[in-house]
């Protein structure tokens, strides 16, 4: 037993090693990255490109199940976007709450006949579409409950655009955020089938109108450690991987398809918590087996606003199903695409660092804990290799946390008080003292869960944008 914990303590040294080595080289690639978007994003003429005919038209879908308190500053918000041509489509998904009514009556929307649906994509029964000519480019499909990626392909049959985005019902596009997400696509729109937009959390900020209209930080711990962990891992992560067009993942709070490819790989999946990492995997594989050019871009400067949960028991709800998701996608994909030189970056170094990184990173942890406890039953430890260990761990994290940070304020600097920097970067240290080992644990539930045959959404806290300036919160099951 103690020449196996000895060997163990070296896989686990090696392996702190190499996925560390690897965030700095993905970070590397974001660095790289950053000074073109960030010259793009400048010398862009966004006033001009949003009254272009050359701009493709978008339909925007909006998944909505119990979201009454969001949802009509959601849609007022992507209504007044600073885009020429595009539509919203709502999607009640069988709500049990007030979603259908309020939005009927503040849009004074009348059912209608004229708004014919194409059924190219298999869905729930749809129980009427909603329309109103003084909103023209507005609409509310109302379909029996069928899960998110259901609501999706329901939007997408009554979709009338090339360009399909998604947005979650408790999110907020700042007003240029389409146009500058265009401007990604136009750049090559032969090739470019996906696109994901910048997540930012919205706890705190002051919001007006459905316009986040003064950027704050969250004043509670859990939200603010996200916003953290969420620049980290979409400008330290997100803009590495797309560079070298490895992106796994478009966010499911913001992205944009092409509608033909999305169509020819079957839709969005129902049955996987993980919609938003499924239908990106689908569309590598049909790209890559097809001997299509592509891409998978990621725009930073165009940035979505979203409700961050702020209890431990909606936060781990959420975390959970992300582990599910995750875990469901690599059995059903890992095993025919990774390592295969056929799937190029993709099989040969997205999956591979996802399944070894991600996927089966609980693992890895909660065994290094029972290896200590090894030692110390054994009287194998040494205290100053557990605290050089543990160091490494901290500084190699602190490091990219920093790397994210200079990132942020090299390129768009969306916290300019110097004291919302200092806070970040005390959040980023924090983060190493509890909340990521939880986080392991959530993802380890997630895994039994999936064991389980357990699809379900969980439970999510919605807080009225209202209702948000004075700090009262509200609290509601969204997809039971």
């Amino acid at each position: 037993m103690r020449e196996f914990l000895l060997y163990y303590g070296i896989f686990a040294t090696y392996y702190v090693i190499v996925i560390n080595s690897l965030y700095f080289i993905i970070m590397m690639f974001s660095f790289k990255s950053i000074m073109s978007i960030l010259k793009s994003s400048l010398y862009s003429r966004f006033q001009a490109l949003s009254g272009s005919k050359h701009v493709p038209p978008i339909s925007i879908l909006v998944p909505a199940y119990n979201e009454e308190l969001t949802i009509i500053e959601n849609v007022r918000s992507l209504l007044s976007l600073h885009y020429p041509e595009y539509e919203v489509i709502v999607v009640n998904d069988g709500s049990g709450d007030e979603t259908l009514q309020v939005l009927i009556e503040e849009f004074k929307l009348q059912e209608s006949s004229n708004a014919v649906i194409q059924p190219v994509l298999n869905t729930g029964n749809v129980r009427g579409i909603y329309h109103n000519p003084a909103y023209p480019n507005l609409y509310l499909i109302d379909k029996e409950n069928g899960g998110k990626a259901d609501s999706l392909n329901a939007g997408i049959n009554l979709s009338h655009y090339p360009l399909i985005a998604s947005i979650d019902a408790d999110s907020l596009l700042e007003k240029d955020a389409l146009i500058r997400i265009a401007r990604v696509y136009m750049e090559n729109p032969e090739e470019t089938v996906a696109i994901g937009g910048d997540i930012r959390i919205a706890n705190g900020c002051k919001i007006e109108d459905g316009i986040v209209s003064e950027i704050r930080l969250p004043n509670k711990f859990l939200p603010m450690m996200q916003s953290v962990e969420y620049l980290k891992a979409f400008l330290g992560g997100r803009i590495g991987w797309s560079a070298i067009n490895g992106l796994i993942i478009v966010s499911g709070a913001f992205g944009v398809f092409r509608k033909d490819y999305v169509i020819k790989v079957g839709g969005y999946r129902e049955g996987y918590p993980g919609e938003d990492m499924n239908i990106i995997i689908k569309l590598h594989k049909y790209m890559l087996e097809n001997n299509l050019p592509y891409r998978v871009a990621f725009c930073p400067d165009a940035v979505c606003w979203t409700q961050a949960p702020d209890t431990w028991k909606i936060l781990g709800s959420q975390r959970r199903r992300w582990g599910r998701g995750n875990l469901k996608n690599m059995i059903e994909y890992g095993k025919n695409m990774v390592l295969r030189p056929k799937y190029k970056i993709f099989g040969l170094v997205t999956l591979p660092y996802n399944i070894l990184f991600e996927t089966l990173n609980p693992y890895f942890r909660i065994t290094g804990l029972l290896a200590l406890i090894g030692y110390a039953l054994m009287d194998m430890t040494n205290v100053d290799v557990l605290l050089l260990y543990g160091s490494l761990n901290i500084v190699y994290g602190l490091l990219l946390g920093i790397g994210a940070l200079l990132l942020e304020e090299i390129a768009f600097r969306r916290y300019p008080r110097f004291q919302d920097i200092v806070k970040m970067l005390f959040y980023t240290i924090l983060m190493f003292f509890g909340y990521r080992q939880i986080g392991v644990v959530w993802r380890f539930l997630g895994h039994i869960e999936y064991m389980r045959n357990n699809n379900s959404w969980g439970t999510m806290t919605r807080t009225s944008w209202k209702v948000e300036e004075n700090k009262t919160i509200s609290s509601l099951e969204v997809r039971g």
